[in-house]
């Protein structure tokens, strides 16, 4: 079974990845992968926590990684993704892929003979996605009724799997942004399907009866030319203990890393009582895990 949407797995699939998750941390018994496995990693963005997490998961469960770099690889020199997923397939047991266009991992996993995983593309991601609602599911221990409150970039590839993820599972979700920028349609209309989600440019608004505050980046891989414009435009939307205030009392702070201290979101916010984020960077490896031991056996 391949992930490259968060749209690719039901309700139910979502629960069994998390009931694998909380066996690895319960240590109720030890779960491995065939001896030997490998796993690609082809990476055309940086990355730290999903190349690490990925590496440690697969080494924590008896296999071993190799790491590509686009740039070095034969793609950079014209080879396609269709040629690479057949090759990589054929040594491998997994691909893990971080792409920038979710065209070409859309081409890689239709032409591998093994399990691809989206570590990111331009419009997705989708392992992001679990590690978050598993860290909510940690945090408030039922996921039903939930308000989650997306601020900043919401039409970003993070907003579009989470706002997926996160209604399948029963929360409301609400989109908080500047007037008149909306979320991809996509992803906003087929979220709308399984849940309710809607868009706000009133941080007051949105943010009321929140449960969870999440935000990201301002400014992501591929936008680098646009920075100033975009910082901008979405600097009334950071999240700071004044905005936080519009918020439950018991609501946390989310967001996936790496974070810019002062853009997105403060310091004071980010490292404050109410911040969940370092127990989410860390169950980037746990999920891993559990995505690797399901796919492997779906």
């Amino acid at each position: 079974m391949n992930l490259i949407s968060s749209d690719d797995l039901s309700k139910e699939q979502i629960m069994d990845i998390f009931e694998i998750a909380d066996s690895i941390k319960e240590e109720k018994e030890e779960l491995t992968l065939k001896e030997h496995a490998v796993q690609a990693l082809l990476f055309e963005k940086t990355s730290t926590r999903t190349r690490v997490s990925f590496e440690a998961a697969m080494a924590q469960l008896g296999g071993m990684s190799v790491y590509i770099d686009a740039q070095t690889s034969q793609l950079k020199r014209g080879e396609s993704f269709a040629d690479t997923a057949r090759m990589l397939s054929s040594y491998c047991d997994f691909i893990v892929a971080r792409l920038y266009s979710h065209k070409n991992m859309l081409e890689l996993a239709n032409n591998s003979s093994v399990p691809v995983i989206n570590g990111l593309t331009d419009l997705e991601h989708p392992t992001q996605a679990l590690v978050d609602v598993y860290t909510i599911r940690w945090a408030k221990k039922n996921l039903k009724n939930l308000k989650l409150v997306f601020v900043g970039d919401i039409a970003a590839n993070t907003a579009n799997s989470l706002m997926l993820t996160s209604v399948k599972l029963g929360m409301e979700v609400a989109l908080l942004g500047p007037k008149g920028y909306m979320p991809e349609s996509f992803y906003f209309n087929k979220s709308r399907e399984y849940g309710k989600i809607d868009t706000y440019s009133d941080p007051a608004e949105a943010l009321e009866d929140a449960d969870v505050v999440y935000t990201d980046t301002f400014v992501s891989m591929g936008q680098e030319a646009e920075a100033e414009k975009r910082k901008k435009m979405f600097a009334p939307y950071q999240v700071n203990t004044k905005m936080l205030e519009l918020a439950k009392p018991d609501a946390v702070v989310m967001h996936c890393l790496p974070a810019h201290r002062g853009e997105e979101i403060t310091s004071e916010v980010l490292d404050g009582t109410r911040s969940i984020v370092w127990e989410q960077a860390k169950n980037k490896m746990l999920l891993a895990k559990a995505i690797l031991l399901f796919v492997s056996k779906e």
